[in-house]
């Protein structure tokens, strides 16, 4: 299958201290890729050094064919990153922002006010387009997000802690829309998030971060037959192998 992002023993020094160890990873095209850890295991110092806005101290990142340290900006113009913040202007509407976003990635004024209609349309926004992103909640926030990345037809989407914030239904309706956004455009999708339960809902594989390191990698009933022998655990049974859980 076709790699979309391949590490090849990343690693990421900050003087005395690592924060990315020898990292290898392949993610092919159309994958929904899951990233789990505790704070400070990893996770987004590799997403940085994936979006070139970190260079590694040894190893390499090749992201839709592109290395990030050599060509950053043609990295940035293929992959769509969505943080756990997503900054917008306030005063503006979702479809003002949405169609600025379009502007700077020099798609021409007709077809950016087309295809941000269209996406807000997708993403469930169509009937609060012209409302000011001031006044949207978070849950909104974050459909208008996934909107603003998918503006440049990017081949890669990044999420990091997208639904952060959001209630059980507004998570629900926005992993639903990545998964049907996978089978409709063939995206790659890497996700990171805290939540183990709903990484191993819509993620086909997961890799599991420690200490700087992947300690774990390959899918939920893979990790689990390798781990305990049989394919019925969960994930929250394979995480809690690598880390130490108090009551």
């Amino acid at each position: 299958m076709e790699p979309v992002i391949t590490l090849t023993h990343l690693t990421k020094k900050y003087r005395d201290f690592t924060a990315v160890s020898d990292i290898s990873l392949r993610v092919n095209k159309g994958e929904i890729f899951g990233v789990v850890g505790p704070n400070g295991a990893g996770k987004s110092t590799t997403i940085l050094m994936m979006l070139g806005l970190t260079e590694p101290t040894s190893g390499e990142a090749c992201v839709c064919g592109v290395n990030p340290v050599t060509e950053p900006v043609k990295v940035k113009q293929i992959v769509g990153y969505l943080p756990e913040d997503v900054g917008f202007y306030d005063d503006r509407t979702g479809l003002e922002n949405i169609v600025y976003t379009a502007r700077l990635n020099r798609v021409p004024e007709v077809e950016a006010r087309q295809r941000a209609f269209k996406l807000l349309d997708r993403v469930g926004l169509a009937d609060v387009a012209n409302k000011k992103t001031g006044q949207y909640s978070k849950g909104m926030r974050q459909r208008l997000g996934l909107a603003d990345v998918l503006i440049k037809n990017p081949s890669l989407i990044i999420l990091d802690e997208p639904t952060t914030g959001i209630d059980p239904t507004g998570v629900h309706e926005f992993l639903e829309l990545i998964a049907c956004l996978r089978e409709e455009q063939k995206l790659t999708v890497l996700l990171s998030s805290h939540n183990l339960h709903q990484i191993e809902q819509i993620c086909d594989r997961v890799g599991i971060f420690r200490d700087g390191q992947m300690v774990a990698e390959g899918s939920p009933s893979d990790m689990s037959l390798k781990i305990f022998g049989d394919k019925t655990h969960s994930l929250d049974d394979i995480y809690n192998t690598f880390f130490t859980v108090k009551d």
